[in-house]
Order: C-alpha cells, then sequence, then structure tokens
C-alpha cells in the first residue's frame, strides 16, 4: 500500500516539476489608491485573495489599522471580549486591517479579522518578491470553515510598501487608502464570455464541496444568461499527462485513459478501494460531451442540468457514479446517448482523444490569463476570478463585465448591487414635475444622460441641465421664408404669413388659391379618367355580346344544310333510300 502510493507520488512531483517549468501563473490584481497622508499618495498594485468576495465592479475607501499585538492575526482579536475591535463607527471610514504574512494560513488571517470587526484585509508580504495569490495550501475541516464564512475582500501588498503603511500608522497619521476592483474584468461589450474549470470528482474534500454547491447555486443565473444571449459559458476540466517512463505501471493503467495520456487523480487517495482517477476522467470526458452534444441543438444550458443531476443522482459514496447512472440522466434531458458515446470514443485507444487533448492544451495561458493550476478556476473575459465561489460573487465578476449600461436585468437586482439613483437621484438633472430623470443606473453605478421621454430626445450635459430638441432652434424644420416655426413638446408648428398654407413634405409655403386650383383640375381630370374607364368597358362588353350573338346566328344556319358535331347522325337503312331523297 505504501509502495504505491509513494510510487504515485513520484509520478505525481514529476510531473509537477515538469509543469513548473513551463507554467505562467498571472496573479490577478487589483488597484490600490493611498489619498492620505501626501507623502504616500499614489496607486499601487495588490494581489486579490482566492477567497472571500472582492467587489468585482466597484470600490471601497477606508482607513487603515495596525493592530498593537497579535499583528498576524493568527490568534482571534476577540478572545474574552463580546465587542468586535474593529468594527466601523457611525460616520467613520470602513476600518480596513493591516497584517504581517507568516505563521498561519492566510485564511485563517482574514477570518480572524473579520470576525473582528474589519472591512477589508491588506496582509504585507514577508519576503521581497513579486506578487503572489493568496490560496490554501491545505485542505481540511479548519480550511473549509475559513472559505466558506469569509465575506470580505482581501489582498497582498509588497513587503516595502506595506512596511511603509506601517509606519505611518505608528507615527499617528491618518492613512486612507481606495481599493477599487472596477478594472479588474475587461469589460467591452454586452456578451460576457466565461469559463468554469471543474472537475466530476466529488470525494475530492470541501473544495469538492463547495464546487458542487456552487454549481448547483448558480444553476439559474447562468442558465438565464445563456438563454437571453447575455454570456456564453464554457466547460473546462483538467487532466494530466502520465510521464512516459510509467505509462505500463499499474499506477498509470488506473488513474489514466489513452494509454497514460489523459489521467486524474485517485478520488479517495487510495489505490486498492473504491473508483479509480481513469473513473473520473472518463465521467468528466461524458460531461464534455454532454455540451458539445447540447451546444448542437442550440441548448447549451443543459450543461448545468446534467451536472448538477448526476451529482445528486450518480454520487460515489452511493457507488452510482458510472455510466449506468449517467444514461439515466442524459435520457431524462432528452438528448441522445449514442451521439455521446461516438463523441467520448474508446477510453483504450492508444491515440489522442481531440476533446481531451484541447482541454489539455486550453491549460496553458494565452494572452492576459495565466496558466490554470487551481481547481476549480472561473475565467471572465480572458481574466481569473479571484475569490469565493459563491452565486453572488461570481454573479457580480461576471456583471463586471459587461460594458457600461448593457447589463441584463439580472446585474441590478438588490442582492448583488444598490440602485444609486434611489439617493438623490443621483446627483442627475431630473424634472419632477414631469417625472423625467437622466439618472440611469448600472452595474458599476449611476450613469447621468439625457433620457428619450415619451418619443422625446433630451440633450444636456445630464447633470445641470438636459432639454428637449428644439427643431426650431436647430433650424432642423420650418425655415422656408415664408414660414413662422413655434416649438412644441416632442415637435413644432409652422405656419405661414397671409393666405399661404404649410406643406411640411416640401418645408414650403404655397398658396391657398393655388392649392383649390390644383384640387378643381384634380377633380376634373378624375371625373375624365373614370369616364374613360367606362367607355372602355362598355366597348369590351358590346364587343363580347355581339360576337356571342353572331356565333348563334352563324350555327343556326349552319344547322340547315349539314349536321354539326353536336348533334346526333341520322341513322342508315340498307333498305331505304338516302334521307336526303325526301
Amino acid at each position: 500500500m505504501w509502495g504505491l502510493g509513494f510510487r504515485w507520488l513520484l509520478l505525481l512531483l514529476a510531473f509537477a516539476a515538469a509543469v513548473e517549468l513551463e507554467a505562467r501563473f498571472v496573479v490577478e490584481k487589483n488597484s490600490l489608491m493611498v489619498t492620505s497622508p501626501t507623502a504616500l499618495r499614489g496607486r499601487h498594485d495588490s494581489a486579490i485573495g482566492n477567497f472571500g468576495i472582492p467587489q468585482y465592479g466597484g470600490s471601497m475607501a477606508g482607513a487603515v489599522v495596525y493592530p498593537k499585538g497579535n499583528s498576524d492575526a493568527c490568534e482571534a482579536f476577540n478572545s474574552g471580549r463580546k465587542e468586535h475591535l474593529f468594527r466601523t463607527k457611525p460616520g467613520a471610514l470602513p476600518s480596513f486591517l493591516l497584517i504581517d504574512r507568516g505563521n498561519c494560513l492566510f485564511a485563517k488571517k482574514v477570518w480572524n479579522a473579520q470576525y473582528a470587526g474589519a472591512s477589508a484585509v491588506l496582509v504585507v508580504d514577508d519576503k521581497d518578491e513579486p506578487l503572489i495569490t493568496m490560496d490554501l495550501l491545505q485542505e481540511d475541516d479548519e480550511a473549509a470553515k475559513y472559505i466558506q464564512n469569509i465575506s470580505i475582500p482581501s489582498a497582498l501588498i509588497d513587503k516595502k510598501f506595506g512596511e511603509q503603511l506601517k509606519k505611518a500608522v505608528k507615527d499617528g497619521e491618518m492613512v486612507n487608502v481606495d481599493l477599487d476592483w472596477r478594472e479588474a474584468v475587461p469589460h467591452p461589450d454586452n456578451r460576457v464570455e466565461y469559463e468554469l474549470w471543474t472537475n466530476s470528482n466529488d470525494e475530492c474534500g470541501p473544495k469538492c464541496d463547495m464546487l458542487m454547491h456552487f454549481l448547483k447555486e448558480f444553476k439559474g443565473a447562468a442558465q438565464l444568461l445563456e438563454k437571453g444571449g447575455y454570456s456564453q459559458f464554457t466547460p473546462h476540466y483538467i487532466t494530466w499527462y502520465c510521464p512516459q517512463a510509467f505509462v505500463v505501471s499499474k499506477q498509470c493503467k488506473s488513474q489514466c485513459i489513452n494509454h497514460g495520456r489523459y489521467c486524474a487523480p485517485d478520488p479517495e487517495q487510495d489505490f486498492s478501494t473504491g473508483y479509480d482517477g481513469k473513473d473520473v476522467v472518463v465521467e468528466n470526458l461524458r460531461q464534455l460531451c454532454v455540451f458539445n452534444v447540447a451546444n448542437e441543438i442550440k441548448k447549451p444550458w443543459i450543461w448545468w442540468d446534467y451536472v448538477t443531476d448526476f451529482h445528486i443522482r450518480c454520487p460515489m459514496k452511493e457507488k452510482k457514479y458510472n455510466k449506468k447512472c449517467a444514461e439515466t440522466v442524459v435520457k431524462s434531458l432528452g438528448l441522445e446517448m449514442q451521439k455521446i458515446d461516438k463523441c467520448m470514443g474508446d477510453p483504450n485507444d492508444d491515440s489522442d482523444h481531440p476533446l481531451l487533448k484541447m482541454e489539455q492544451d486550453s491549460q496553458i495561458g494565452k494572452g492576459s490569463r495565466g496558466d490554470v493550476t487551481i481547481l476549480p478556476t472561473l475565467v471572465v473575459n480572458n481574466r481569473q476570478y479571484r475569490g469565493k465561489l459563491g452565486r453572488k460573487a461570481v454573479l457580480k465578476a461576471i456583471c463586471a463585465g459587461f460594458e457600461e449600461t448593457t447589463e441584463p436585468n439580472v446585474c441590478l437586482s438588490d442582492d448583488i448591487e444598490t440602485n444609486e439613483c434611489l439617493s438623490d437621484n443621483g446627483g442627475c438633472w431630473q424634472d419632477k414635475a414631469a417625472n423625467v430623470t437622466a439618472c440611469r443606473d448600472t452595474f458599476r453605478g449611476r450613469v447621468c444622460e439625457c433620457p428619450t421621454f415619451n418619443g422625446v430626445q433630451f440633450k444636456g450635459d445630464g447633470y445641470s441641465n438636459c432639454e428637449h430638441i428644439d427643431e426650431c432652434k436647430e433650424r432642423k424644420a420650418c425655415q422656408c421664408p415664408e414660414c413662422s416655426c413655434r416649438d412644441t413638446w416632442g415637435g413644432y408648428d409652422c405656419t405661414c404669413s397671409g393666405d399661404l398654407l404649410y406643406i411640411k413634405e416640401h418645408d414650403t409655403c404655397i398658396s391657398k388659391t393655388t392649392v383649390q386650383a390644383k384640387a378643381a383640375w384634380a377633380a376634373v381630370w378624375g371625373i375624365l379618367v373614370a369616364l374613360v374607364i367606362v367607355a372602355a368597358g362598355s366597348y369590351v362588353v358590346y364587343k363580347y355580346r355581339l360576337r356571342a350573338y353572331m356565333d348563334s346566328e352563324i350555327r343556326a344556319i349552319m344547322a340547315q344544310y349539314m349536321p354539326l358535331d353536336n348533334q346526333g347522325e341520322v341513322p342508315y337503312d340498307s333498305h331505304e333510300d338516302h334521307p336526303l331523297a325526301h
């Protein structure tokens, strides 16, 4: 047992070493702006923690606090006390707790700070190094407690900058900073493209439990976005290859398919019992094929139904994690199992599988997106998401990916954003009497832009003034020399001097007598045309009746001298004379 585990561990280490040589991990950052003191004023980068809830699309202002004791926040600040030390006081800025790195998990530090009332956490690095992403190095019950309950944002700052902040606080200076996530997610247009790197294994500990909970919780919002055409979602699955030297080993054969090309760790981390890694790879492939087949019938959102139903109906702990159970789920969703089987192919083939090969290639970062090394990983508009994998937090990040003013209604719900237009009209122009406002609520905040109301387009700066377009003033109509223009709501009135009449189609004035004369001539021409039509019709009728009469007369005359086609022949009797003889 130990020998098998040790050999497999060596295999994983060999793979990890190979990957580390080529990996390009991109640290996702948000902007930190020091507003006071003056000596430190400026913008700095900070690395977003991979837990908690970053305020994607928004910003936070706060006052930096550095604790006198327990500066690494590895112990609870409230031990033996009921009050929260760093809770924001009425009228004061929120408290951003500045703490030192080291001695315990990042998540434990942030949890202790949150419990003590901090609104955000800045962790000062203890090394002179490039910024890293704060994440969990181990998965256990203690770590799970932290990541599931942290709801405040956190970020890592570099050592030099952190020391400057600590000194300023110790010197009694007021240190205020702004954390800005508005540009953390690109927002180029009115559709968001996002992907989730996931796994079908449901026995891998707290992170797997969190992932499965998220899939069920987020399914409704994901399908709403997809059906409305607001987003394009793609699922992905991480696989590893078995180094060539180990391909024929028992471990590779039990954890891999396609002769060691696509592998997954043993679910129970015990090679002698339960499911193998290759079972996970096969189900991951099946889920990819479900997505492809559903996509072919223009219903890609069925993937969410399949993965959540499979987790509920086919769990590992009930020994139902198999093809038979998967088929029942596929059939219940109206998909063709034959197409899915064809997509999956034979796992024993000694060749590349096009889908799984594409997945391995996609793990390598492109553009602004780094390599996918953390499972699960969410990518929004080609930027890796950092933070708690929860419905509200993820939806906030996705909504931050829409171009401003193009967000769907789901992004403007009360549970993920605040309508700034409800407070003093957002500082925008408004006409209370007409109930018209220039304030427009968006996910990132309000914008002041002149509205269109009852078909009338207003113009102005949207803040201090808005006016509907005056066609008379803008000289867009009623411009003839004899015209007189008067602006009205939604249009204009144009009149002519004297006995002239305004013709809107030509923007000109003409004499009423001319109009009357034209009308009289029009009536005369109408009568003449009518007479011509009547005469022509009468002539046609006359010709038809005359021809019919002449035809009947001619037929009557002809009938006296010869049999006609429509008359019977005169019978011939050989014993009598010819009938004409009589």
